[in-house]
């Protein structure tokens, strides 16, 4: 499983905890983030170390050749500039590049947060257009079917829904009634 735009690790840091012998991958831009998560990976078992867990320091637009065709599944939870921009635009480079990481049969899971309010300067500084259904299930998911993804399902959760994911950013956005989060559950083919 790879986890994309980890941050802190958390969600990698809890799924290997409840599955010891599945391998998890956290990739982030930001190499700071993941120096906290890493030592703690590397320690003792018995210390709280996880061994079956791994984070690479790595862009999006540029993910490591000896990643190709691991990922059972792929993760993005609530990324942020050039990560969102990426995935909301379906930046065909980057599609490219989450095909070519993909498995057959590989879940990629997408989940977005925007306060159309608070982040409108963002939005439109990276270019994304407003989170529409229609937009989602039409502009965006052509182009994910270009890459090489199938649409599984998709829409809007409800707060209950995303506010229970072990991530920081679940927990720091919670509780705000105007945010619009949105899910897209593809596979590749």
């Amino acid at each position: 499983m790879i986890d994309l735009g980890t941050g802190d690790g958390r969600f990698v840091s809890a799924a290997a905890k409840k599955n010891p012998r599945k391998f998890y991958i956290g990739i982030d831009a930001a190499v700071d983030a993941l120096r906290k998560p890493s030592m703690k990976a590397t320690r003792k078992p018995a210390k709280g170390g996880l061994p079956n867990v791994m984070f690479i320091q790595a862009a999006v637009e540029d993910l490591p050749e000896e990643l190709d065709g691991v990922a059972d599944e792929i993760h993005i939870h609530f990324p942020w500039g050039s990560l969102l921009a990426a995935v909301l635009r379906g930046d065909a480079g980057v599609l490219a590049g989450l095909r070519r990481i993909a498995a057959p049969d590989c879940m990629l899971e997408i989940i977005v947060g925007i306060d159309p309010t608070r982040d409108r300067a963002e939005l439109e500084r990276l270019g994304i257009p407003d989170l529409t259904d229609e937009y989602l299930r039409e502009g965006l998911l052509q182009k994910y079917t270009a890459a090489g993804f199938e649409y599984v399902h998709g829409g809007r959760l409800a707060e209950g829904d995303w506010a229970a994911l072990e991530t920081s950013w679940a927990r720091r956005l919670s509780g705000n009634s105007n945010r619009i989060v949105a899910s897209l559950v593809l596979r590749a083919v």
